[in-house]
């Protein structure tokens, strides 16, 4: 069956990433501000839209702590609004994009069922607008999208400002924070496992994530020797961790997702 797909985020690495997908379906990129309820209601009209996927976010966390009240703004208040017209429209299936940063720092892995405490204020706003999708939507999904990487990400972003600082430094770096644990997954990995979980209607929580560990301090170090340079780390007190419990994930797709956090961080270097 051919559905009609609108998507919000187009802009992003993950909207141009979906852009690629050559199915049947067709694809509408809502290209307007989210906050704004009417023109949403025109895009929801004129192209008849059957399914969701929702990536529109204010997503790098110094843009989000620089402006708290935007940040609040598109990412609860838009998703709201979009969640309020799916309603009306009576939306078949809607992928709300959500984020590791909603569940408490812990060591091991993290599940679904997991303690919901953000680490972020960005965490604070898609935790709200996952409750409010969840309560609103009958058929829905929210992918908690644990930390991305691809040749294409912007600045602002943890690999693509490691590259730039170190790079453009003339003398030894001295970077800070990074004593943290991470996990990371492909924009195109990503990508496959929404047009999975769209396939097969899937409803409920899903983490989207390699499951690998990946110390932030090493990604700085291999960034360090790429470029010759030489640097010196200062060190958070608290280090926090997030890494996915991937197997609800596997058991969805059947699909077993490796990170391949080298050919990541290098896509871009020259």
């Amino acid at each position: 069956m051919k559905y009609n797909i609108g998507i919000t985020g187009h802009s992003g690495s993950l909207g141009k990433s979906l852009k690629k997908n050559k199915t049947q379906n067709k694809y509408f990129f809502y290209k307007y501000d989210i906050r704004d309820k009417k023109k949403l209601h025109s895009w929801f009209l004129k192209n008849k839209l059957d399914l969701i996927i929702h990536l529109a976010a204010i997503v790098p966390i110094k843009i989000v702590n620089k402006n708290r009240k935007k940040a609040f703004d598109v990412n609860y208040v838009g998703t709201k609004n979009i969640v309020d017209v799916s309603k009306k429209f009576n939306i078949k299936w809607f992928f709300f994009a959500s984020t590791s940063h909603v569940y408490k720092s812990k060591k091991f892995t993290i599940k679904e069922t997991s303690l919901k405490k953000p680490i972020s204020y960005y965490g604070k706003t898609k935790r709200l607008a996952e409750k409010y999708v969840s309560k609103n939507i009958k058929n829905y999904c929210v992918g908690r999208i644990f930390s991305t990487a691809n040749k294409d990400q912007r600045k602002n972003y943890l690999i693509p400002d490691l590259k730039e600082k170190i790079k453009n430094t003339k003398k030894k770096i001295t970077l800070k924070n990074l004593n943290h644990y991470r996990d990371f997954i492909s924009m195109e990995n990503i990508s496959k496992i929404i047009n999975i979980l769209l396939k097969k209607k899937y409803v409920g929580f899903v983490n989207i994530g390699s499951g690998k560990k990946i110390y932030l301090k090493d990604i700085a170090k291999i960034i360090l020797k790429k470029y010759n340079k030489k640097g010196s780390f200062i060190d958070n007190k608290n280090p926090t961790y997030l890494i996915a419990d991937t197997r609800k994930l596997k058991k969805i797709t059947k699909i077993n997702f490796k990170s391949n956090i080298k050919n990541m961080i290098f896509s871009k270097i020259k």
